[in-house]
């Protein structure tokens, strides 16, 4: 079971979180706005000389990112990237860097949102369109959205 009751497929899911590191930077400062997406979970962080990765197979990694969709009334907006993003079985969501430092998660539509580069969400699994509804919060008796016209099947 997912977190608030959403039964999601036992199939493997796999997160990662990662972000570029300037040279100008402080890669302690990067990785402590990842770890401030993720929250308290397990995951696996992996460094390099100009990026940063966090890696997990945790769903609940994804709860902070679930609650402050919701708390700060951005599930719409956050819907319709994610549903552009989804590629296969592949979601990806931008980040503003410098508001996860300071522990928000902040949804970007483009790179160019966040000054120094969007931290870079990227979960895949066997049914993100399950995993969309839950972070997005839509109940089924709700009327669901549809997806992207790209993601559509064709009558």
């Amino acid at each position: 079971m997912f977190p608030d009751g959403w039964n999601m497929s036992t199939d493997s899911l796999e997160i990662v979180l990662r972000a570029e590191v300037a040279a100008s930077e402080d890669p302690k400062k990067v990785l402590l706005a990842a770890q401030n997406v993720l929250g308290s979970c397990i995951y696996r962080v992996e460094e390099g000389p100009d990026r940063i990765a966090l890696r997990t197979n945790e769903k609940g990694c994804l709860q902070r990112v679930h609650d402050q969709l919701r708390d700060r009334h951005v599930r719409d907006a956050a819907r319709r990237l994610l549903l552009k993003s989804l590629e296969g079985k592949r979601l990806t969501l931008l980040l503003n860097r410098q508001a996860a430092f300071a522990g928000i998660v902040a949804v970007v539509s483009s790179g160019e949102e966040s000054p120094l580069g969007p931290l870079v969400l990227e979960v895949v699994t066997e049914d993100p369109q399950a995993l969309v509804d839950w972070l997005t919060f839509y109940r089924p008796e709700e009327p669901r959205p549809r997806a992207h016209p790209s993601q559509q099947e064709s009558p």
